[in-house]
């Protein structure tokens, strides 16, 4: 029996493959490498030592997708394949839609096609209400404000109400914020995007000479990072968790627990890895703060994050570097 990983080269997708090869898991990759790159595959072998199955294909493929699950016995799904960039969806609304969701519908047909009903999607926090006041819960009201988000929520309800008519499927839903960091090897990271997601991105752009200096005059955000090394090892427990229940529907936050302003996160990577880059911001943001309350995935889930703020500019800086 085997577990796809979707999008398994990407930033998540590739940490993810990691914990669950030494969690002793046998995986089957598949991604087209939009945000990804074929090297990433050879990293993954090296950091753990294990070879898997990869199939170089699209979502939106269905006779690729069928051709997978025709000569894998697959009992499991994670899914990352997707769209991911908050700004460029703004920008692309509909490439965006029918990307992420003809995608999902592709992959969730397939599945039932072969009965193979546990399915792990990797959400966003982003689907949380902009008026919530944090920390978030998952019992918070959802209303994304950006098509990203909005694709993540539509998926979300279509899983809530495909188990609501067929109790066979057993779903596990993860949301989480900002994701920074890459394995401490160096050997897997982030790639360099077009649209920086974070001011972490545009400080790593920055400390290699790519651009000019981040803006942090305006409008500062405090928000909930968490390293992606936590971050895989939840999704690993989600898989976990996915076969001890006998069916449901159920989501999780996975965070830290506490908030980083820009301000914190710049100090942060100018120290730890002796870089002066001449950033400055305000000492009290005025922008928002969001950040999640964890404590559903560690009492459920049996997880926490075990990382933070200085592991994750310390190993996103020295995967940067070295790709460099």
């Amino acid at each position: 029996m085997s577990l796809l990983v979707t999008g398994g080269t990407g930033f998540i997708g590739s940490h993810t493959c990691v914990e669950l090869l030494n969690a002793g898991e046998d995986i089957v990759v598949m991604d087209n490498f939009y945000s990804s790159r074929p090297e990433t595959l050879d990293g993954i072998r090296k950091i753990t030592g294990k070879d898997f199955k990869f199939y170089e294909a699209d979502l939106l493929d269905m006779p690729a997708i069928d051709r997978i699950f025709d000569e894998n016995d697959i009992e499991q799904v994670i899914h990352f394949a997707g769209y991911k960039c908050v700004s460029e969806s703004v920008k692309m609304p509909l490439v965006y839609y029918s990307n992420n969701l003809r995608g999902t519908f592709n992959i969730l047909e397939t599945m039932k096609k072969y009965g193979c009903t546990k399915f792990v999607f990797s959400s966003s926090a982003d689907v949380y209400s902009a008026s919530e006041q944090s920390p978030l819960r998952e019992d918070c009201a959802l209303k994304p404000n950006n098509p990203y988000a909005s694709t993540k929520l539509v998926i979300e309800n279509l899983c809530r109400e495909m188990y609501a008519a067929d109790n066979k499927w057993t779903v596990v839903i993860l949301r989480y914020f900002n994701v920074a960091g890459a394995h401490e090897s160096g050997l897997i990271g982030e790639e360099p995007v077009k649209y920086p997601r974070s001011i972490l991105s545009e400080v790593l752009a920055k400390a290699i000479g790519a651009v000019d200096a981040p803006k942090v005059d305006g409008e500062f955000s405090v928000s909930d990072y968490i390293h992606v090394a936590d971050l895989a090892r939840g999704h690993v427990a989600a898989v976990k968790k996915a076969r001890e229940l006998q069916n449901g529907c159920r989501a999780y936050n996975l965070g830290t627990g506490k908030s980083v302003s820009d301000s914190e996160l710049l100090s942060v990577f100018q120290r730890v890895n002796g870089i002066d880059l001449g950033i400055s911001a305000a000492e009290n943001p005025a922008g928002s703060v969001r950040y999640l309350d964890p404590s559903l995935a560690e009492k459920e889930l049996g997880w926490k994050a075990l990382l933070g703020i200085e592991e994750m500019c310390r190993d996103a800086w020295n995967y940067r570097k070295n790709e460099n």
